[in-house]
């Protein structure tokens, strides 16, 4: 069975469907479709997808605001919302555990351009990574998300502008560091090391998509030990409908 996962940082998830979401859902067919930033309260959208996908989500207690959501056609063995024992409240986390490996879809807090963010985000860094730790003593674990950092100079268009702007601070290119070499694939960089010009994000001033002047700050992150199941990992910098493109991961099945 080959499996075919999609996160997509849909900013703000009505505005979405208003520029083509039910289009690209229905056409690509994810056995698991995973979104961030959903900018929604419980009871405020009728998702219509079909009797094949059951839908979890984390909603912020903040209108309008973060949140996560994951559609899935595969019975996950338990949800989780946030970190365990965490109290914050922006709805960023949802593990889903399967047979063969936990799923955590996660929307990674910004710095803020003014880096006023940037200690509570660093902070954030550490308990999610033990979070993923403990969950990867158990089984294996595929994270996805928007990780609001871009790793290393060929993640992004300008880097040498950009550096120590939030997003692109050493700090956070240092976490990101760590959580790899913590045991976990970057599934893009492992198929194309050395590709560049590959987005996954981009400003909305006049021609700066056109251009193709963004960032990749979107990824697919695996435990080490699923590289043998790994097929692809792809970024479907065509589809439009938010600042973010959708990216797919492919990967045989992975036994439980």
């Amino acid at each position: 069975m080959i499996m075919k996962l999609i996160s997509w940082n849909v900013n703000g998830l009505r505005s979405c469907i208003r520029k083509g979401f039910y289009s690209y859902f229905e056409e690509v067919n994810a056995d698991i479709f995973c979104i961030q930033e959903t900018k929604l309260q419980e009871g405020q959208l009728q998702l219509e997808l079909g009797g094949e996908y059951t839908t979890y989500w984390n909603y912020a207690s903040k209108k309008g605001y973060s949140g996560t959501a994951v559609f899935t056609k595969l019975e996950p063995l338990s949800v989780r919302y946030g970190l365990e024992e965490d109290q914050e409240q922006e709805g960023r986390i949802l593990t889903l555990e399967f047979e063969g490996f936990y799923l955590v879809n996660v929307y990674t807090p910004n710095a803020r351009r003014d880096l006023s963010r940037l200690a509570y985000r660093l902070e954030w860094e550490d308990r999610f990574l033990a979070y993923l730790l403990q969950l990867d003593a158990v089984k294996p674990v595929i994270i996805c998300g928007d990780l609001n950092v871009a790793h290393q100079e060929i993640d992004l268009k300008n880097a040498k502008s950009n550096r120590g702007n939030s997003g692109f601070t050493s700090e956070e290119r240092d976490k990101m560091t760590q959580l790899l070499n913590a045991g976990f694939i970057d599934t893009f960089r492992h198929f194309y090391p050395e590709q560049a010009d590959s987005y996954t994000w981009w400003s909305y001033m006049p021609k700066v998509r056109e251009r193709n002047i963004g960032w990749r700050i979107d990824y697919f992150l695996a435990s080490s030990r699923l590289a043998p199941y790994l097929i692809d990992s792809q970024i479907a910098s065509e589809i439009s409908g938010s600042d973010h493109c959708p990216i797919i991961l492919t990967l045989s099945e992975i036994p439980g």
